[in-house]
Parts: C-alpha cells; sequence; structure tokens
C-alpha cells in the first residue's frame, strides 16, 4: 500500500449504481458498466460476453479503478466494480468495533458478488481483475470455482521481509508500526485524514499487517481449534481454484517483489499460473510502481496487456517482459 490520489468518478450513463448483498446479508456498493462497442464490430452474444469483477486492493476504493472499467466496457465486456465492507461507499457510521478483514472480505462479500452475478448475468463467463490483496481475495469465495479467467496486479500478502531490501525499514516502520499503532488508539485506521488511503477497519489491518510468511500461520500461535479449522479451510479453497490466472507486476513496485508475488501464487497450485514482470522503461515510463498500472496515461501500454489476457486467455511473446510458467500443480519455493 502506498499514499493515492482518488481517481474522479465517472457518471451516468456509464454505469449504474448497484446494491449487492453479501453472504451474511451486509449490503454492498458496487457499480455496474454494461459493455459497449462501437460499430460495426457489434457485441458477443451474452452467453460469450465475459463480466469482469474489479477486486480492489485493501484501503483502495471503487472508484480509483472507474477509469479502467470504463476501458474494459468499450472493449466489449460487462464490468463490475464494487466495494468491500467498510470500504467506500459500502462502509458503516462508524468504523469502530465494525467486523471485516481479508477472509471476511473473500467469503462474505465476494462470495455474494459472485451470487448476486449469478442471478443478473445468468450464463456470462466470470473473469477477475484483482489488484494487490484483491488477489488473494479471489481464492477466498466458496464460488470461486466457477471463474473463466484471473489477471493479477502487483498482487500479494504484504510480508515485510519480502518488500524491497533498499526500502524495507522504512515501510515497515509505516505500515507495520505506524498504522497498526493508529489503529489501536484510533479504533479504525483514519487513512483518509492522513492521506493514507482509505479509513480502514481494524481486522483488515491486522491482516495487512500480519508477520508470517504464510497468512494463515498468523492463528498458529496456540489460537482456538475454531481458527484452526479455519485456517485449513483457507488453504483448502484456495486450492480449489483452477482458472488460468496472469499474475502482472512491476520492477520498481516496492511491495510486488519477486517472493511476494510468487509467494502469493503458491496458494493456487491447480491454476495454470503466469508471470509477467515489467520494467518502466520498457513502455517509456519513469515509474509505475503498487497503484499507477490503473492510471489512464498507460492505456495504450499495459491495458491493453490485461484485456489481451480476458479476452482470449494467451499473450504475445514479443512483448517486453520477462515471463516464468507456473503449471498448475507445481510447487512453490515460496510455501
Amino acid at each position: 500500500m502506498a499514499t493515492v490520489l482518488p481517481a474522479p468518478s465517472l457518471s451516468p450513463p456509464s454505469a449504474r449504481q448497484v446494491h449487492i448483498p453479501a453472504s451474511d446479508g451486509y449490503l454492498l456498493q458496487g457499480q455496474f458498466w454494461p459493455a459497449v462497442m462501437s460499430p460495426p464490430a457489434g457485441l458477443p452474444s451474452p452467453e460469450l460476453r465475459p463480466v469482469v469483477v474489479i477486486n480492489p486492493a485493501t484501503s483502495v476504493a471503487a472508484r480509483y479503478y472507474h477509469r479502467f472499467a470504463r476501458f474494459l466496457q468499450q472493449q466489449g465486456m460487462d464490468v463490475l466494480s464494487w466495494d468491500y465492507r467498510g470500504i467506500g461507499q459500502s462502509r458503516p457510521a462508524s468504523l469502530r468495533g465494525f467486523e471485516a478483514g481479508w477472509l471476511v472480505w473473500g467469503e462474505r462479500d465476494f462470495e455474494g458478488v459472485l451470487q448476486w452475478l449469478q442471478q443478473h448475468c445468468p450464463g456470462q463467463p466470470v473473469d477477475v481483475v484483482g489488484h494487490s490483496a484483491g488477489g488473494f481475495i479471489s481464492g477466498l469465495a466458496a464460488s470461486a470455482t466457477c471463474l473463466r479467467r484471473v489477471c493479477t496486479v502487483a498482487a500479494q500478502l504484504g510480508y515485510w521481509a519480502d518488500f524491497e531490501p533498499a526500502r524495507r525499514w522504512r515501510m515497515a516502520a509505516r505500515w507495520q508500526l505506524a498504522m497498526p499503532l493508529l489503529t489501536a488508539v484510533c479504533g479504525y485506521f483514519p487513512g483518509q485524514r492522513l492521506g493514507w488511503l482509505e479509513d480502514t477497519p481494524s481486522g483488515v489491518v491486522q491482516d495487512w499487517t500480519q508477520r508470517m510468511r504464510r497468512y494463515e500461520k498468523a492463528w498458529d500461535q496456540g489460537g482456538p481449534p475454531s481458527l484452526m479449522a479455519e485456517r485449513a479451510a483457507l488453504v483448502a479453497r484456495t486450492t480449489r481454484l483452477t482458472a488460468p490466472m496472469l499474475a502482472i507486476s512491476l520492477e520498481d513496485d516496492a511491495f510486488g517483489t519477486v517472493p511476494a508475488i510468487e509467494r502469493l501464487l503458491g496458494y493456487f497450485p491447480d491454476s495454470p499460473r503466469i508471470h509477467v514482470r515489467l520494467a518502466p522503461q520498457a513502455i517509456g515510463a519513469t515509474e509505475i510502481g503498487h497503484f499507477a498500472f490503473f492510471h489512464n496515461r498507460f492505456e495504450h501500454t499495459l491495458w491493453p496487456l490485461a484485456v489481451a489476457w480476458l479476452q482470449s486467455g494467451r499473450l504475445s511473446g514479443s512483448e517486453p517482459w520477462t515471463r516464468t510458467d507456473l503449471p498448475a500443480a507445481a510447487s512453490s519455493a515460496a510455501l
């Protein structure tokens, strides 16, 4: 995570506001972007037209991805952008004592999103673009087995030892020390007042700042049997995801280092995974980092990479990136 300036929302008729019940009934807010395409190409029939769900990063509101959503919409895809509970338009009046965390976002919120799509977009293939922790959350819903393709961007779990070595201690001081201390004082993370992303529930902060090599190991420190069972269910659920996965990472992303990206990919051993890593200079950019992939200045350079994957599940062999293929059921040294 890093400081982000919110992208402006786009007004109708580009999208319509939708209300999505999570699996436990909590009402989430989202935006549905029906596909548009200029003649004479026309639109694919609904049974062939994908609907793409954008899973945000931790503490980032859905509005940040609206320009990217409109771009996908103009490529002939239906798109759903949405806020996790406690974030953006899905936050309650008060975050103090509010229950939320990565598991809740995946098991209840993303599950509700997938069930909503089954009802409102029946028969359409469902793809996911998951940014940062949104890539992990993509595998936590029981219905994630229905996904056709997954594209992750800078997706990792925030393990401090994976941070870029030159900046590791400064980043750890901010995100692993200052963030949880502020959360303990306020009862939630006051990100908006600090200019550090969105206000964030304390449970999410606990997940982000967990210090273990494996996310579920944070519970394996003498916790009750119920947490051990939840841990086992988490691992089992992510291994059931079989959708082909493209993981995009950037060389100047201090969070998304190669060990960090591969650590997350290790949770999805039954998915054919491709990791492509790009240097900003390869596309004439000075920096991209953890967030800027979704800035519209990369509409003609980075965004087509995601679109090509979502449309065909294939990549060109001549693009300026390094590529690592992890076949389904391959073991990962990061586990």
